[in-house]
C-alpha cells in the first residue's frame, strides 16, 4: 500500500496517523522464504521534520513459520518491530546517494518499508527453545526427543600418534 506524504513534506507541523493492514504473506531474503502466519496492522505516524523531510514512526507485530537452526523442527518466530526513521523527498540535498524510502511522487510503500524493517531485525539464530540440543552428528536423531546411543567421542587429532602407540601394544 502507498501513502502519499506530499502534504507532510511541504507543511511544517503537519502530522498524519494511519493504521494499515499488512498484505504481505511471505518474507523473502537470502536465507529463504518464510510464511507470515499472523500480523497486526502497521501503525504509522508521519510528521514533518523540516524542509522536505518526514519522521516516520510506528510498530507492527509479526509471526513467521520457520525451522530451528539446531534441530530443524518447525517453530514459530515472533517479531515485534518498532521503528523510527527520517526520510527525505526525492531530489533534496539530504537524500543519501540517490536512495530514498519515498517514490518520485513522495509516496511511501508500506510493504517495502516493513520488509526492510524485518530484514534489519531478523534474528541471527532461530531456536525452538533456549536449551535446544540439536541433532546427533552421527545418525541425525533429534536429541531433544532423547539420546540415540551413538558414540560421539571425537579424539583430539594431536593425540592420534599416542593412541596408535597404545593400540599397537594392546594385548589381544
Amino acid at each position: 500500500m502507498l501513502i502519499d506524504l506530499t502534504d507532510v513534506l511541504r507543511n511544517e507541523g503537519m502530522k498524519i496517523t494511519r493504521e494499515i493492514p499488512l498484505v504481505m504473506k511471505c518474507f523473502e531474503s537470502g536465507t529463504g522464504s518464510y510464511e507470515i502466519i499472523s500480523a497486526s496492522p502497521v501503525f504509522l505516524t508521519c510528521a514533518n521534520a523540516g524542509d522536505g523531510k518526514a519522521r516516520i514512526a510506528g510498530n507492527v507485530s509479526l509471526a513467521f513459520q520457520t525451522s530451528c537452526d539446531r534441530c530443524l523442527e518447525e517453530t514459530v518466530t515472533e517479531l515485534k518491530l518498532s521503528f523510527e526513521r527520517t526520510v527525505s523527498a526525492p531530489g533534496t540535498e539530504d537524500e543519501e546517494a540517490g536512495e530514498s524510502e519515498l517514490g518520485v511522487d513522495c509516496e511511501l510503500d508500506v510493504e517495502a518499508f516493513v520488509h526492510d524493517e524485518i530484514f534489519m531485525n531478523w534474528p541471527a539464530k532461530i531456536l525452538c527453545r533456549e536449551d535446544c540440543r540439536g541433532i546427533c552428528p552421527v545418525c541425525g536423531q533429534n536429541l531433544n526427543r532423547g539420546e540415540c546411543g551413538c558414540d560421539t567421542f571425537v579424539p583430539d587429532p594431536r593425540m592420534a600418534v599416542i593412541q596408535d602407540i597404545f593400540n599397537k601394544n594392546k594385548e589381544v
